[in-house]
């Protein structure tokens, strides 16, 4: 694969970020052109002596890699660590066009590709774990020539038929599956009280501090995609057998860390994922909700970090 220097209008020293935190971590990655598109990827290695396998993340919906920015000193402090913006997403291209979950699969292969992962942990949240559930099909399958040597899953709807929908998100599915008119399109307040609902109410700080976030998400006209993004969720519905089985029945060992106020993946979800894979380890972070990355990072980190020791 190809890697490009950020373009122009993307570049930090253009001086279009309102967070000075966007584009510190802008200039920490690098521009990869992969699977057809320009992409957002940040390979951070060990800060002290690597010990532990690499760790490869994914993030949800509608946000970005930057969730992971208060916790990415903790987590490759013995391991190197490769988050990437999905497309349609963050900093990576954000194409008028129809979105799908094996289209991000095929994104976070040619990463991988790129940055020479070939055994690793995984490590996902929200629809990253559904675009994790297709990549450990395709694993199951021969179709992704790579070691999986342990994964890591966080609160996301792996069982839509539990799932507490947002309004918001009902009201994106409800739409056309096309770009959204710029009046229709969810501005960074809006969104950032959104974010802020999926949240615990204990969460005061995080609630308080998602500007960054939500300027992510509009960046490059990312907010009105929204109900095309969105879309995931009906392929999850008509997938969830493929996903979800694979996330059950993969042999790799599996950690669940699941916040315990989440309103929209209840915790019932993680509760049945550890009744259908008993082997699985199962850490609740209690008082967080959806983002607990982003909600109570110390913690997370430590409930990761004890997940990928042991296993599940």
């Amino acid at each position: 694969m190809t890697e490009i220097p950020p373009s122009g209008d993307r570049s930090a020293a253009s001086g279009i970020w309102g967070s000075p935190a966007i584009a510190e971590w802008e200039r920490a990655g690098q521009y990869h052109r992969l699977a057809g598109h320009t992409i957002f990827v940040l390979d951070a290695g060990p800060s002290g002596a690597e010990q532990s396998e690499p760790l490869l993340v994914i993030h949800g919906f509608p946000t970005s890699s930057f969730d992971y920015r208060a916790c990415l000193p903790a987590l490759r402090r013995h391991r190197r660590v490769v988050l990437l913006d999905l497309l349609g997403y963050g900093l990576s291209d954000k194409p008028d066009a129809a979105y799908t979950i094996a289209g991000q699969a095929d994104v976070v292969m040619a990463a991988t590709a790129a940055r020479g992962l070939d055994a690793f942990a995984l490590l996902t949240h929200d629809m990253g774990d559904s675009v994790g559930g297709e990549l450990l099909a395709r694993h199951l399958e021969g179709g992704w020539p790579v070691t999986l040597t342990r994964r890591v899953l966080t609160n996301g709807s792996i069982y839509l038929d539990m799932a507490q929908l947002t309004a918001g998100q009902r009201l994106l599915l409800a739409l056309p599956d096309e770009r959204l008119p710029d009046h229709m399109a969810p501005n960074e307040e809006v969104l950032a009280g959104a974010l802020a609902d999926t949240m615990s109410p204990n969460s005061i700080r995080a609630r308080a501090e998602l500007t960054a976030h939500t300027e992510l998400i509009v960046h490059d006209g990312g907010n009105t995609l929204l109900a095309r993004v969105n879309r995931y969720l009906e392929e999850r519905r008509q997938h969830e057998q493929r996903y979800t089985g694979a996330i059950e029945t993969h042999p790799s060992p599996l950690g669940i860390v699941w916040g315990t106020d989440d309103p929209i993946a209840v915790p019932a979800m993680a509760t049945r994922l550890k009744e259908r894979r008993p082997g699985a380890s199962l850490r609740w972070l209690d008082g967080v909700g959806h983002f607990p990355m982003l909600e109570a990072p110390d913690e997370f980190v430590a409930g990761v970090e004890a997940a990928l020791t042991d296993g599940g």
